[in-house]
């Protein structure tokens, strides 16, 4: 490291003010920006000192996503392996060459019981993915701040890392990079860049996808094993099957059975996140985990977390108190599975907690979280079609997060001029 510090002062000369490369500051600032600390620090009482700058800010957001990353990896690879050892065919021929040629063998290479066998198996999913949405996203930053002589900054470090988890794992490439462009291009760039995107980026790439290609983009037919849906959980057609919220949608899960009870087997399945979804979604546990980092230094907001939480609960105790009996089993599901399917967790700690697009106010916050929370439900319940609905109603709310901090701004202000009038 130090060798590299040394080659990039010795350079540093070339990309400042009335160098040769000027124009290309942007590309020398990234990486000394991203792997040492600012070398010019402000100084004297007249200014405010934080030792939270942006780039502790995203890194600390980088580290709370640890769980869910390698519940990605681990989950992604298992649901494929289990669908293989079940009889499904299995992936294209340069990627089961590579897992038997990593693996040593065709049978070690697919074993759902082997830890190595399931991660090296969703590797090969869960990495291209990333790979895109780094190179293609961080090349259109690297893009814009040099159009703008600007430095780059580290907000799309955090993108990276969620646009990729709230993917399908079967989603064509092209598609991440299709989606990751939109996302920061016309939601984030286009509005000024780091800090001034009204709507969450990676949500906005993937409600594009969504709505341009719905069937990739929602897996259309995700890995489901044959024994886990033997106990009443779900419909099957061959090892291709609907996730828990599309089987709620389709009124075939019964919400009595002691396997969907608040710890039962087929809810512990989904606490922990063996089940098929978008590859960081699925576990709750590792969402809590993720959270309690984000509380604890202070960059999540536990507001926010508790008024979705609140939100969702309250809004599915009166459509389970008020819902036919005859009705789509969706208006009958506790407010506890809502918890942890679909990517309510995720959500809740990774996405409505966003600085940016989020209420910043205090009270706001609850205000902003609770409304998540309702709409969520909403979605799922009102629009079967759609049964997973956390990502328009984060987005919904984004937009009504400046109208909820104007209210509290302005009652706070009318407060102090009465009291120091």
């Amino acid at each position: 490291m130090k060798a590299l510090r040394k080659f990039l002062d010795s350079q540093a000369y070339l990309f400042e003010k009335g160098g040769q490369l000027h124009h290309l500051e942007a590309l020398y600032e990234a990486p000394d920006t991203l792997l040492y600390t600012p070398g010019e620090v402000t100084k004297g009482e007249v200014h405010v000192r934080d030792g939270l700058d942006l780039k502790r800010m995203m890194i600390t957001v980088v580290v709370a996503l640890v769980p869910c990353v390698l519940m990605a990896v681990f989950n992604t690879g298992y649901q494929a392996n289990l669908a293989i050892s079940q009889g499904a065919e299995p992936m294209d021929a340069w990627q089961v060459d590579l897992l038997v040629l990593l693996m040593g063998s065709g049978n070690a290479a697919f074993d759902p019981t082997s830890l190595a066998a399931n991660l090296m198996h969703g590797a090969v999913w869960f990495v291209p993915v990333f790979a895109v949405t780094g190179l293609v996203g961080g090349h259109l930053e690297l893009a814009f701040a040099l159009v703008r002589k600007h430095e780059i900054n580290e907000g799309f470090l955090v993108t990276m890392f969620l646009f990729p988890l709230i993917c399908p794992p079967t989603i064509p490439l092209w598609q991440v990079a299709l989606g990751i462009s939109f996302a920061v291009i016309l939601a984030k760039e286009a509005f000024g860049g780091t800090g001034m995107n009204v709507l969450n980026v990676a949500l906005m790439g993937r409600a594009f996808l969504f709505f341009a290609y719905p069937a990739d983009i929602s897996g259309d037919k995700p890995w489901y094993a044959v024994d886990g849906l033997a106990s009443g959980i779900g419909s099957i057609d061959g090892l291709s099957g609907a996730t828990y919220l599309a089987g709620a949608a389709a009124g075939t899960l019964d919400w009595a059975s002691t396997t969907l009870a608040a710890g039962g087997s087929a809810w512990m399945d989904a606490f922990y996140g063996f089940v098929p979804g978008s590859m960081g979604e699925t576990s709750a546990l590792a969402c809590l985990l993720g959270a309690g980092v984000l509380i604890a230094t202070g960059i999540g907001s536990w507001r926010t977390m508790l008024g979705v939480t609140v939100g969702t609960a309250l809004m599915v105790l009166m459509l389970n108190a008020i819902a036919p009996e005859d009705t789509t089993s969706l208006l009958h599901m506790p407010f506890w599975w809502h918890f942890v399917v679909g990517g309510w967790a995720f959500g809740t700690v990774f996405m409505a907690t966003d600085p940016v697009t989020s209420a910043f106010t205090e009270k706001g916050k609850l205000i902003y979280g609770f409304g998540i929370g309702l709409m969520v439900v909403l979605v799922r319940v009102v629009n079967p079609a759609y049964p997973e609905g956390m990502m328009l109603a984060i987005l919904f709310m984004n937009m009504f997060a400046p109208f909820i901090d104007h209210f509290f701004v302005q009652a706070n202000i009318k407060r102090r001029v009465a009291r120091n009038a």
